[in-house]
């Protein structure tokens, strides 16, 4: 079974990545860096001070900067125990492949779709009471994790399992919020 999920892997990756075309990579690589998505976290810290009292909003930016912590340091750890050569730096495949970032670390799972996901939720969950249209947050982490297989360094594996991984530890560390936090401060949750 896990051959077969491997080769899927393996064959799906080179299909997508064999989509790209050299007119859009300055494109992607503008999508896939991290830099360029700071007014995205921005408008993120702007909206929980915006639509909620000041303790509150400390509260929630609070457990943000702890789910940034917990989801970092999983991916790290994961990264290093799993230890799966990147695209890029696989022999077997690397010649058949477009590549347009070179990262030297390893590749499972990604820490773009983790984080991107996780910081998506937490702040949808904060947010979706205030703001119907909360939703368009995730044009974010879509985007942002198909990058990282245009520019040759994530596999779709990589990237279906951060995002799960990412949006799971966002519901816990809302969860933690809801039951732990919330009833301590004192405070209604969104």
């Amino acid at each position: 079974m896990l051959e077969e999920i491997l080769r899927w892997d393996r064959e799906t990756f080179i299909y997508l990545n064999g989509l790209g075309v050299k007119e859009y990579d300055a494109f992607w690589s503008a999508i896939t860096n991290f830099n360029h998505w700071i007014p995205l976290f921005i408008l993120f810290i702007y909206l929980l001070f915006f639509k909620f009292p000041l303790k509150k909003s400390l509260t929630m930016l609070g457990m943000l900067v702890f789910l940034i912590f917990l989801i970092t340091t999983l991916t790290d750890l994961t990264k290093e125990v799993v230890a799966r050569l990147r695209p890029n730096n696989n022999e077997e495949i690397n010649t058949l492949i477009r590549i347009v970032k070179s990262p030297t670390n390893f590749s499972f799972f990604s820490g773009h779709a983790s984080s991107s996901f996780s910081i998506t939720t937490l702040m949808f969950l904060f947010l979706r009471k205030k703001f119907s249209w909360s939703w368009l947050f995730y044009i974010w982490p879509f985007l942002f994790a198909a990058s990282r297989i245009y520019v040759g360094v994530h596999y779709p594996v990589d990237i279906i399992v951060g995002a799960l991984v990412g949006i799971g530890c966002a519901f816990m560390t809302y969860v933690l919020y809801k039951r732990l936090i919330v009833p301590y401060l004192g405070l209604v949750h969104p």
